[in-house]
């Protein structure tokens, strides 16, 4: 038989095939769907340093941290890929797997090199407040130049999936939740409600007002701060009353327990610096779940939360103060009773939670010093000034240096410009000049840090750090121990393991059981959660999938 008659025969039969298969391949595709979580749930707990997992765990409960270390997969040598490690900076890498060269938010607050102005991460005056008429309102995530996981979310199920983000930090609700969410909340101290802003909608959802008609915060400041357990069972603080810590305003000094019930009238934000601001953020996420449904779609729903009083009590009182002790101890408490309520509604097993941090802390300068630690606080004012009087006596130019910020130097451009200056040979006099400060490490050309005499871990995160359009042209690298700040409490902002090496733990749908040791890395998280929803990575994604943590 010819071949165009096997061919005549093939066509004829094929048909026959197809319509069978199409039967069966109909029916199969009925009765099974892709394998997703019904919600994910991403928790940042605003500058929990790793060892903080570790350094309470005696006294956790078993529902709460202890939970998610023995249900979940923990992460135990996570990293922050670039500098600086700040707030903004942070809760987008950890939703983008991207760096501040890519996706833009070089800071909390960040120099605009084109026009010298001072930009806030989530600044956007085109927008107008939803819930309040101040100006915290002005917010959305323009300001992001990459998509996040939540986007990609979003995208991958045809905007089905419902996404919100919540946080008493505007950039810790708006950030993570993305470009495409359904919605974002934080919290207004002018109103004392939490608020949202047109970039999302035109009023707020009546459960919203419902929430903002109980008053929470005035409900938890009444109640005073005291210790979760007798004051004398905190050993893993130092003596209560010490010169390493901030006292409130109003207060006579640092100490248990905390007359909230009188501080915060005519004080507004005073819920943020108390481990209350964290319980009524939960509040708020169990309020999202039940009236949006959460958890209930056909498709996967995502909640992102941030916990931001972490990071407020953290500043004022630092690592070692039985303030912060008593934060974790109440945060895990809140911790347990959160993760019951999604039990409750959404299943157990049927969702996905991670936890990270946007940050760490180092310990108080002070305190290092009085354990023979060298540390001591770094003055950036002092420093500008006494290197804009250098260049000025060299170029007969005033404040040729307008900031410091996120450790770096930024130039008046304009002013360089006018006069016909040399931005070469003015970085290299500052290069030189703050190289013999006593205490700074190095002083690195962003644009040449490839040529730099520093270890490889230094010019990694330089690299990553450094947005043109945003960076300064000088990064600052400060001895370890040394940073920007005062005199009590704490901050963070470097490269060091305690602002740098943050917690990272998985549990429920997905995960397996069982602890890393090999380093992972930040921008590792959303492409972890993009390979668990089989979705795509966010398009300046720089991470990996941790695939120890996946079931297969």
């Amino acid at each position: 038989m010819k071949l165009r008659n096997w061919i005549s025969i093939g066509i004829a039969i094929v048909p026959l095939l197809s319509s069978a298969q199409k039967v069966k391949t109909t029916t199969v595709a009925s009765s099974t769907a892709l394998p997703r979580p019904k919600l994910v749930v991403g928790i940042v707990v605003d500058q929990m340093r790793w060892d903080y997992l570790y350094r309470y765990y005696d006294r956790y409960q078993t529902g709460g941290f202890k939970r998610m270390l023995n249900e979940g997969f923990t992460c135990e040598n996570t990293n922050i890929d670039y500098i600086p490690t700040v707030t903004a900076a942070g809760h987008t890498c950890i939703y983008t797997g991207s760096v501040p060269a890519i996706h833009g938010i070089a800071g909390n607050d960040f120099i605009v090199q084109a026009t010298g102005k001072s930009m806030y991460c989530a600044e956007d005056t085109t927008v107008r407040a939803v819930g309040s008429t101040s100006k915290a309102g002005q917010m959305s995530p323009r300001n992001m130049l990459v998509s996040t996981v939540t986007d990609e979310l979003r995208l991958a199920t045809n905007f089905r999936s419902k996404v919100i983000g919540i946080a008493l930090k505007d950039r810790g609700g708006i950030l993570p939740a993305g470009h495409t969410a359904n919605a974002a909340y934080w919290y207004d101290d002018a109103n004392s409600s939490w608020i949202s802003s047109t970039y999302y909608m035109t009023d707020l959802p009546a459960w919203v007002k419902r929430v903002n008609d109980q008053k929470l915060a005035e409900k938890y400041l009444k109640q005073d701060w005291n210790t979760l357990y007798p004051i004398n069972t905190y050993l893993q603080s130092e003596a209560d009353n010490n010169r390493h810590e901030g006292k409130f305003r109003g207060a006579d000094a640092p100490t248990m327990p905390v007359k909230t019930s009188e501080y915060y009238k005519g004080n507004p934000s005073l819920i943020r610096s108390t481990p209350y601001g964290n319980t009524m953020t939960l509040d708020m996420a169990k309020a999202a779940l039940d009236n949006e449904q959460l958890g209930k779609n056909t498709v996967t729903d995502f909640l992102a939360v941030s916990l931001s009083s972490t990071d407020y009590v953290g500043h004022q009182f630092g690592p070692n103060s039985i303030e912060v002790e008593d934060t974790y101890l109440r945060l895990d408490r809140d911790l347990a009773e959160f993760f019951n309520y999604l039990d409750a509604k959404v299943g157990k097993g049927a969702y996905t939670v991670f936890l990270s941090a946007d940050h760490g802390a180092a310990h108080n300068p002070a305190f290092l010093q009085d354990h023979n630690i060298p540390a001591g606080v770094w003055s950036a004012g002092n420093t500008q000034r006494d290197l804009n009087k250098m260049l000025e006596d060299k170029y007969n130019v005033k404040s040729l240096v307008i900031s410091m910020d996120n450790y770096q130097v930024n130039f008046d451009n304009t002013a360089i410009k006018n006069k016909g200056l040399n931005e070469e040979a003015l970085k290299y006099d500052c290069i030189k000049w703050l190289q013999t400060q006593p205490t700074i490490a190095y002083a690195v050309d962003m644009q040449k840090v490839q040529a730099a005499n520093i270890p490889d871990a230094l010019r990694t995160r330089i690299i990553n750090g450094y947005n043109p359009e945003h960076s300064g042209v000088i990064q600052i690298i400060l001895k370890p121990g040394w940073f920007s700040g005062g005199l009590t409490g704490t901050t963070h902002g470097t490269w060091n393991p305690y602002d740098a090496h943050i917690p990272l733990v998985f549990m429920g749908w997905g995960v397996k059981h069982g602890s890393l040791d090999r380093e992972t890395h930040m921008t590792d998280i959303s492409a972890t959660i993009a390979a668990l929803l089989h979705i795509q990575a966010p398009n300046g994604c720089i991470g990996q999938p941790i695939t120890e943590v996946l079931k297969k």
